[in-house]
């Protein structure tokens, strides 16, 4: 009896579905592609439960007719291959014709179609049982994805929560609306708007409405060509950055690509403009005849490959690098002394500035300002009355040190504290020292009641629509450690008070650094989180390599060191110290023989 047999079509339907449709944003994906080939001007996504209740996508494209129609839901059936050739000649974004078929195996699918002379309209479940009808003539695709997974449950618990499965969602679409600024999205989510562009062909207006108008000002037009390749796009200055490459945007054609060569090229071009692990903002779109590019490597479509990659890097770095060094970056900073707090309430009470939108947070605002000088009177008495209940003072509980005491001899290379003792001769990093020595001490008061800093002047950070998602559900859960924060207009939040271990005035500074972790994608595993915010809080505000300390810096660094639980190694893991015994100085120096 033969072992070998031909799959049935729904199980291989469902099969494809595996490597095809792996969340709701790979469902959006294709169809949205499969309305930009054809021709659509107009593109409108609905969304239920950040769609694993209901997708809708909906076009004003060409349409079908009944028998097309049909024939999109067998599998490899498509408009846009007709022979091997066509296969290195790729200018559609959908080319393989397995997206409907293998998404409507694992869902429940209504299709709505019609090219101006026949309406359509095609039921069909679980890739099976579908019915045919006619439909109304305005011309378009609406398609309705409803119950993903329902037919396959393993795929559906693996499903991210729903603020993570949206804002997949929410990053795919800025990234297609900036692909195509000529085509006018609206992303809708339990009929709430999360995006909406004009279709005017203006880039930067949609740079504007996906990151708003801080980042919108900072960004620089690219424009440059060599006998292979067209770039174009916009570029932000260095001190525009995020903890994470999403905000790096590489367009193929028009296809949104992610290529770690890619990305690595224009990384290194702002080498020595940011801080390493800080990454900047850039839509970058590449045209490039389709016969120099392969597309056919993976399902989802994601990665090419090109064939004339070093030219390509050559002219991104070039171009990029030129840019940067033809503008001035000297970036603009605003001094929070007291005589800005003064003028800025004095500007509020005289509405002589411009005001927000949001009436209720700006007489907040306006009521911080008017209690500050009031506040600080109010602490400063507190401060003398309890200096003077306590005739003595508390001793602090002594705690062996791990170290024995080391005594400073200099420093060398701005980086490296060169200290002795009886035992030997000891080399301290002081930025990795300082980072560990500051790590213990933030998380021993994490775990006190927090002491709470009200911020005079509230920090506000704009995100993308994708992130202030998830920062609106995550941020929430640190109110227990000293923060306040709240939604402030489109796609901002506020950070209103942070807790006394970050030192004022690198306070904005360090929270920036925060709501880069707390908007990462995937799984948030909240003791892990706590464990990144002490680590990058307790690196943010030490002090750096190459930087000058005085002696009593030196000090404080190798008196404090001693007494860390473990003064071995920063929260990262880079060593802290290193020492020569007297034994192994002697033996260097051949004083030593064996």
């Amino acid at each position: 009896m033969s072992k070998i047999h031909v799959m049935d079509e729904i199980l291989a339907n469902k099969i494809a579905a595996g490597e095809v449709v792996e969340k709701t944003m790979n469902v959006v994906k294709e169809l949205v592609e499969n309305s930009i080939d054809a021709e659509a001007t107009e593109i409108s996504i609905k969304l239920i439960d950040s769609g694993v209740k209901e997708i809708e996508v909906s076009d004003n494209g060409i349409g079908m007719d009944p028998e097309d129609a049909k024939l999109a839901f067998e599998r490899h059936a498509t408009s846009k291959l007709k022979n091997l050739d066509d296969l290195f000649y790729i200018e559609s974004l959908g080319f393989r014709g397995e997206a409907l078929p293998s998404i409507a195996s694992v869902s429940d699918m209504r299709l709505k179609t019609s090219n101006g002379e026949v309406g359509t309209l095609i039921t069909i479940s679980g890739g099976k049982n579908m019915k045919v009808e006619k439909s109304d003539l305005q011309v378009g695709t609406t398609i309705t994805v409803s119950n993903l997974f329902y037919n396959t449950p393993v795929r559906l618990k693996y499903l991210k929560n729903l603020y993570v499965e949206l804002s997949y969602i929410v990053e795919y679409i800025n990234k297609m609306a900036l692909s195509y600024p000529n085509i006018k999205f609206t992303l809708i989510n339990n009929d709430k708007l999360l995006l909406s562009t004009d279709g005017s062909g203006d880039l930067l207006k949609v740079i504007y409405e996906i990151y708003g108008v801080d980042i919108t000002k900072k960004m620089i037009p690219i424009n440059a060509e060599n006998d292979d390749y067209n770039i174009s796009g916009y570029i932000s200055y260095p001190e525009v950055n995020k903890g994470n490459r999403n905000s790096i945007t590489t367009l193929v054609n028009g296809r949104v690509i992610k290529n770690n060569d890619l990305n690595k090229c224009i990384v290194d071009c702002y080498h020595t403009y940011m801080h390493k692990g800080r990454f900047p903002v850039i839509v970058l779109n590449i045209d490039v005849d389709p016969i120099l590019i392969d597309i056919n490597i993976h399902p989802t479509k994601m990665d090419i490959k090109f064939s004339k990659m070093d030219t390509l890097k050559e002219l991104i770095e070039k171009t990029i690098t030129k840019r940067l060094e033809e503008i001035t970056l000297i970036p603009e900073v605003s001094v929070r002394d007291s005589y800005s707090v003064s003028e800025v309430s004095r500007q509020i009470k005289h509405n002589d500035v411009e005001v927000v939108k949001d009436d209720k947070k700006y007489e907040e605002i306006k009521l911080d300002f008017e209690v500050f000088e009031e506040k600080q009177e109010y602490d400063k008495q507190v401060e003398e009355e309890l200096k003077e209940e306590l005739p003595f003072e508390i001793e602090e509980e002594k705690v062996k040190p791990k170290i024995k005491k080391m005594i400073p001899r200099g420093v060398v290379l701005l980086t490296y504290i060169v200290a002795e003792n009886e035992d030997g001769m000891y080399l301290i990093d002081q930025h990795a020292a300082a980072e560990r020595i500051n790590y213990e001490k933030i998380l021993k008061q994490m775990k006190e009641k927090p002491v709470v800093i009200d911020l005079l002047i509230p920090i506000k950070i704009e995100l993308r629509k994708d992130e202030f998602i998830l920062a609106k559900e995550r941020l929430g859960l640190l109110e227990e450690y000293g923060f306040s924060s709240e939604e402030f207009g489109k796609n901002t939040i506020i950070i209103r008070s942070h807790p006394a271990w970050i030192p004022e005035d690198r306070a904005e500074y360090i929270i920036r650094g925060l709501v880069d972790l707390v908007i990462e994608k995937g799984e948030f595993d909240f003791d892990q989180f706590i464990w990144r915010m002490a680590a990058t809080t307790a690196c943010r505000m030490s002090v750096m390599a190459n930087t000058y300390i005085s002696p009593e810096d030196e000090e404080w660094i190798l008196e404090n060191i001693r007494y860390c639980d473990n003064p071995f190694t920063c929260p990262h893991g880079r060593p802290t110290i290193i020492t020569y015994t007297k034994y192994e100085l002697e033996k260097l120096f051949k004083r030593q023989l064996d």
